[in-house]
Formats: structure tokens, sequence, C-alpha cells
């Protein structure tokens, strides 16, 4: 309950004290794990102080035991090794300091840590944090290499010395931690978070040689692995060898078997390129070359052409031909203005020949009255009348007789008197 308190009526740190005591006796006794990180075995004493801490939080507490509870698990356990305590937590109220009873300790053994190990590698895969999609595609050549790594150790050397004989102008960035131990995961979570950090870092190694499965533990923290799935740098995990498989792997962007085949994953070989651009520019050279050498023999076949070598030669041709047309067309135009003039001479016989004017040179003559009909039957013309004769060289007048039409009923040939 909420104690009623203010700046006149403050409460004694006893009483604070004492009351801390207890609400933490009401609490209970718990099962704890952690990891040992300090042993004290007094030669003599009856009690074993040692203290349980949290890898993966940073955050340890006292145990104290009796020295028969501790002989029990002696020979199996020690500094580093994980365990499970059943204990009592306990006030210390005149140093205000809080620490654990323990009345059992069992060590954690490779199977424990192992089924844990896949209990929270099939949460974090249900989450989707191992998921192929998530990979980012590592640089094809990193102007900045970040490197997680132990001091000293031979994973760094290894990654060093194979990148740079690989690429000799590749930089890095080292960040060297503790790599196992209870600091490990918080300083290897720091150390990625700052160099994921930094712009000009283009990928990051974290790097481990091989060891234990109890060893390799940190790599397979779940603070960790969060960790690494949300940095925006790709991230190549190097723990261990072949065999090895810390929930790192599976999180990272990158897989590599061990330290030396991360280097050879993050950095390509200046040797094999150089002999790849050689190969591409022989390539390109051998490519342009037959285009060339194409083009060339393209050229010479059009060169050899008979309209290139004698270019007046189709224009001459063009030319005969089109004399050759000309003559034709003069001939058939000829031929055909004859065939015309003949039929118009044929014609213009006919015509003459049919023509009044013909028959008047024979000896006719054409009878017209007044009103110009031409006089066709005797019975048209009356007595005294007088008409008009057409012959072949004029015309002149004549009358009819009046016994012209009296003859003219009986049908006998009339008279005519003449007056020209």
């Amino acid at each position: 309950m909420a104690l009623s308190t203010s700046p006149g009526a403050p409460l004694p740190v006893g009483e604070v004290s004492r009351l801390i005591g207890g609400w933490i006796d009401r609490l209970g006794a718990v099962w704890v794990e952690g990891q040992i990180t300090q042993l004290s075995r007094r030669p003599g004493a009856g009690v074993v102080f040692l203290t349980l801490r949290d890898p993966s939080y940073n955050i340890s507490v006292g145990v104290t035991c009796f020295r028969e509870v501790f002989d029990a698990v002696a020979d199996v356990i020690g500094e580093g090794a994980r365990v499970v305590v059943h204990a009592k937590p306990e006030w210390y109220a005149p140093r205000g300091q809080l620490s654990l009873r323990a009345a059992e300790i069992r060590p954690v053994g490779v199977g424990e840590l192992l089924a844990r190990l896949e209990q929270l590698k099939k949460s974090l895969t249900a989450e989707g944090l191992f998921a192929p999609d998530r990979k980012k595609p590592l640089p094809f050549l990193p102007q900045l290499i970040g490197l997680v790594c132990g001091r000293a150790s031979a994973a760094e050397r290894d990654v060093l010395e194979n990148a740079r004989h690989r690429w000799p102008a590749v930089r890095f960035e080292v960040r060297n931690v503790p790599v196992q131990g209870v600091h490990a995961v918080p300083q290897v979570v720091q150390a990625v978070k700052e160099l994921d950090a930094l712009d000009e870092v283009d990928v990051i190694v974290v790097a481990r040689g091989g060891g234990s499965v109890e060893d390799l533990l940190p790599f397979s923290d779940e603070q960790l692995v969060r960790a690494v799935a949300a940095c925006r740098t790709p991230v190549v995990s190097a723990i261990g060898h072949e065999p090895d498989t810390p929930l790192l792997d599976y999180v990272a962007d990158l897989r590599a078997s061990t330290p030396t085949d991360a280097a050879k994953k993050v950095v390509p070989d200046v040797g094999e390129e150089a002999e790849r651009v050689r190969q591409l520019r022989d390539r390109a050279r051998r490519c342009v070359q037959a285009h060339v050498e194409r083009e060339e023999r393209g050229l010479a076949h059009a060169l050899a052409r008979p309209c290139m070598e004698d270019p007046h030669r189709m224009v001459d041709e063009r030319a005969d031909q089109v004399a050759a047309l000309l003559d034709r067309s003069r001939r058939t135009l000829r031929h055909l203005l004859d065939r015309a003039d003949s039929e118009l001479a044929h014609t213009r016989a006919r015509v003459v020949a049919l023509s009044p004017a013909a028959t008047l040179r024979r000896g006719y003559a054409v009878l017209q009255r007044a009103d110009g009909h031409v006089v066709r039957d005797p019975a048209e013309v009356t007595a005294d009348e007088t008409l008009r004769a057409r012959v072949s060289e004029g015309e002149f007048t004549v009358r009819v007789r009046v016994d012209a039409a009296a003859d003219a009923d009986t049908g006998a040939d009339a008279d005519t008197d003449t007056d020209r």
C-alpha cells in the first residue's frame, strides 16, 4: 500500500528499510536463472557467497547459501556457469541491500540450454525475425567495415588479414568487446548499435572463434538478436566454426562459416576482379573488332557492286532504255498518224463521192421554193411559181408554166422558162 508522507512528516530511513523488508518477505521463494560471476568460498566458513548475473540486462544480485548446499554441486559449477537457484529474497535492513538465500542450486546442462534455445528460435521465427525477405544485400565493395570481436583475438586477425589481402584498400572500424562471459551481451549489443549509427559504415561483421555451447551462448541471446534485426546496416555473422549455429546466424543478413570466410564474403578479391576486368576488356575488344570487321566486309561488298564500281552505268542503261522507249513511241505515233491519215482520206473520198456537189457536177439540179424547201414532187409547185435552181456552177430562177401545172396532174414533165 502507498504511504502517506509529506515534507513535514517524512519517514525515517529505518522505517522505510523495515517496510521494504516486509514487502520482500511476502514475495516468498522463487526459482532464478543466471550466470555466476563471483564466487567466494572462505575456508572454514559455513556460508558461500556468489553473485548471480543476468547477461542480457546487465543486472546482478548477491546470493548466499550454506556450504552444504553449494558443496552438492561444487564439482560441476564455477564462475561463468549458468545455474538455476531456488532462493528466498532477503532484505538486509542495516545496509539496505537485497540478496537471495539459496536453498538449492542446479546447474543448467547443455541439453536444457539447447532446448531453451530451440524454444526461443521458434518464438523469434514466428515473429518473422528470420524471414529471408528481411535480409539486406551486402555492398559489392564496402568502403568501411565495422568489426565486433574480442581484443587481440584470432578472429580479429583472420578477418583483418584476409580482407586486406583480398582488397588492400579496405578500411575497418573495430570494436573490441568481451565475446563470452557475463559482460559479453551488453557490450556486443552496444558495439553493434554504435557501428550501425555511423553512416560511413557499409557492413558490420560480428566475429568470434570456436568454443563450447556455453561459450557461444551470448550470441544466441534474445537482446542481441533483436538488436541485429533492428540494424539498418547489413550484418554478417562469423561465429565459431561450420557446425556452430547460434541464433545470430539466423537473424544476420549473411552467415559466414568462419571469420576467414566472412572476410572472403565481405570484400572481393583484387586479383580476381583484375582478372575479370581483363576478361571483360578482352571480350569488349573482340566484340568491337568483330563489329568493325563485319562492317568492313559489308562496306567491301557494297563497294564491289556494279553500281558502286561504275556509278554512270545505271544512268547509261536507263538512257538507252529511255532512247529505245522514245523511238518506240515515235514509231507508234507515226503509225497511228499514218493510219488516221489513211482513214481520213478514205472518209473524205466517200464524203466527196456522196456529197450533193458531186451529184450536181454530174448534171443534176436542185429546185427550191422561195421558202427554201426542196421540190421533190411536181404537185408541190403551182403555175407561175418562181423556183430557184442550183447547179454545179451556180444557181438561177425558173418559172412554172401554166400548162406545166396542168400536166402535173397527168404526171407529164413541166416546161420551164428560165430567168437568169
